[in-house]
């Protein structure tokens, strides 16, 4: 039987070894296709893929099972659940693979993208510029198909002319930017928020009018410290979690 391939990672020796496997496999599997295999390859072989010990492997299945995502049957191996829970909290301890891997997991529907001038509220992340690429998706869930969140992107031009739109329909934005673009990112700043569904918030999310949402801001930066993209994510109050877990050194 043919197992199911995940991405690579770099990994970063200043976090756990067995957060950063866990969210980059997380990560593959909430975006794999839908002919993909099931069954991940066996302790040894991930642990060889990611270059780490079959210990430290061992922990991030476990993680991974904790959150509905594999099961692991003795004898027989470590399958990905097909109905597999897109609504666990996140726990973000400041990884790349971490923000993907919050970004994963839903049927993404791209509603369209055009240049459009700065808007007002973004100046400050663009001052040299005149205008942005704005990309608008729309995520819903795999099973239900109820809408979860839907995004606006707004991009640099230069890197949005590098950008294949296709690819946003199957990753998120951060991973396109980052594998696909070659974006080499620095960091992301991430504020959440609570607000109000404005009009079309409450069309696009099959909410009403006025009720709570969380409004996501991530500002991306490059090597070079400029902003190469924007994300505005408005997530439907009731299917959205997020916890922050904090290490000690």
């Amino acid at each position: 039987m043919t197992a199911f391939a995940p991405d690579s990672l770099v990994l970063n020796r200043k976090l756990p070894l067995w957060y950063q496997v866990s969210q980059s496999l997380r990560a593959s599997i909430l975006g794999r296709r839908p002919h993909d295999p099931l069954r991940l390859p066996t302790e040894e072989q991930l642990a060889e893929h990611y270059g780490v010990s079959v210990l430290t492997m061992r922990q991030a299945l476990k993680e991974l099972e904790s959150e509905g995502l594999i099961s692991r049957h003795r004898r027989r191996g470590t399958f990905i659940e097909p109905g597999a829970r897109r609504g666990a909290p996140r726990r973000l301890l400041g990884s790349i693979d971490a923000i993907v891997a919050q970004q994963s997991g839903e049927r993404t529907t791209v509603l369209g993208h055009a240049p459009e001038p700065v808007p007002g509220e973004l100046a400050e992340y663009f001052p040299d510029g005149e205008e942005v690429v704005t990309y608008r998706r729309l995520r819903c869930d795999d099973g239900s198909g109820e809408p979860t969140n839907w995004a606006e992107n707004a991009v640099r031009p230069d890197v949005a002319a590098r950008l294949d739109v296709a690819d946003l329909e199957r990753w998120p934005m951060t991973k396109v930017l980052r594998d696909s673009v070659g974006v080499r990112i620095s960091r992301i700043t991430d504020t959440v928020e609570a607000r109000l569904a404005d009009p079309e918030t409450a069309e696009l999310l099959q909410v009403p009018l006025l009720s709570p949402i969380l409004h996501y801001t991530g500002v991306t930066y490059d090597a070079e410290g400029r902003v190469v993209d924007v994300a505005r994510i408005r997530y439907r109050g009731d299917r959205f979690s997020f916890s922050v877990t904090v290490e000690a050194e």
